[in-house]
């Protein structure tokens, strides 16, 4: 399993900032959408970025542990939501409706059979992961396998024309796995890594502690990615690894979504470090540990608006913005276009 990632080249760099200096506006006056030009334009390595085709790919897997009680829904509805995106009536499909971005589901793992006419790609690994309490979730095989699936997505995505892409994830219980994977990865205590979830009042986040805690505790693996992936990941998870490596590998833009998207990031560039180039930040999460694991990436978030939805919603919100950004690069009139006199701050930056 070996993604060739390069890191982004620098050759442009003066151009991009010398072009994004000289628009007609106060030095470093769009504040973040400076940033994202500056980001998107080194990826693909040109002074007037585009957003192609671009696509959000929600990954799905049920979890053992959520037979637990860890979460404040059944296990059933995972399975429920599928069909709920099928016809169209998620925030999901909403948003992602609202800016006519290509929207696909894979199923990595669900407890269900769902009939093959409908539009989900069918990828299951098994019918949903193991409890994690009594041992590992998965196995070595199928946490590779996951990586392998996620990554012949991207690829298929790329070839249809797709620079940009967008992760979402359902999956009940799947807050269990993240938060486990960024006390691992992270060296973070488990008890500021576990949160709320879907909705888990105070007894409910401690009763969640309780039975995360015990799990780790039985854990006698280290903190190498692919085994603590195997140990308390979800399929949904480690699909979306494998897709966010090879993603990084063809060069594409990637908008990362809230807790779940940005713990798959973590297992990611622990196996890859340069995946965090290709990487634009949309949202903090409104779940407690997505600061700290933003924190430890060393990411700055676009927007904080105490989402916590999942789905991919965060990043399909944030995408007009990065959309403005690339469109201020490549439409706003320069100061010598425009006839307006530059500032002579402008005239000498470096």
């Amino acid at each position: 399993m070996e993604f060739k990632i390069s890191s982004l080249s620098t050759s442009l760099d003066q151009e991009l900032l010398n072009k994004i200096n000289g628009k007609t506006k106060p030095l470093g006056s769009l504040g973040m959408l400076e940033k994202i030009a500056f980001q998107i334009g080194s990826i693909q390595e040109s002074l007037s970025p585009e957003i192609k085709n671009p696509a959000v790919v929600v990954f799905a897997g049920d979890h053992g542990i959520a037979d637990d009680g860890v979460s404040f829904y059944p296990k059933s509805v995972s399975y429920e939501m599928l069909y709920n995106y099928m016809q169209g009536g998620a925030a999901i499909n909403v948003f992602s409706r609202q800016h006519n971005i290509n929207f696909k589901v894979v199923d990595a793992g669900i407890d269900h059979d769902f009939d093959p006419s409908l539009n989900i790609i069918n990828k299951k690994i098994a019918y949903g992961t193991k409890n994690f309490r009594f041992g590992p979730a998965m196995t070595k095989d199928q946490c590779l396998e996951g990586f392998r699936s996620g990554a012949g997505i991207i690829e298929g995505i790329h070839k249809d024309g797709c620079n940009f892409i967008a992760f979402g994830e359902k999956g009940i219980g799947n807050t269990s796995s993240a938060a486990l994977i960024l006390s691992l990865l992270a060296d973070i205590s488990l008890e500021e890594c576990v949160g709320r979830g879907t909705g888990l009042d105070d007894n409910g986040v401690k009763s969640k502690f309780e039975l995360l805690n015990e799990a780790l505790h039985k854990y006698n693996g280290g903190n190498n990615p692919l085994d603590v992936l195997t140990q308390f990941g979800g399929f949904e998870v480690v699909m979306i690894a494998g897709a966010m490596l090879k993603a990084a590998e063809l060069k594409m833009t990637m908008l990362i979504d809230g807790f779940i998207i940005t713990s798959a990031l973590l297992a990611a560039s622990k196996i890859n470090p340069k995946v965090l180039e290709y990487c634009l930040f949309a949202h903090k999460s409104n779940e407690q540990a997505h600061i700290k694991m933003l924190n430890y990436l060393k990411a700055e978030p676009i927007l904080d608006i105490g989402m916590r939805l999942g789905e991919g919603t965060g990043a399909m919100v944030c995408y007009p913005i990065v959309k403005s950004a690339v469109q201020f690069i490549n439409e706003m009139a320069s100061f010598q276009e425009a006839g307006v006199s530059e500032s002579e701050e402008v005239k000498t930056i470096s």
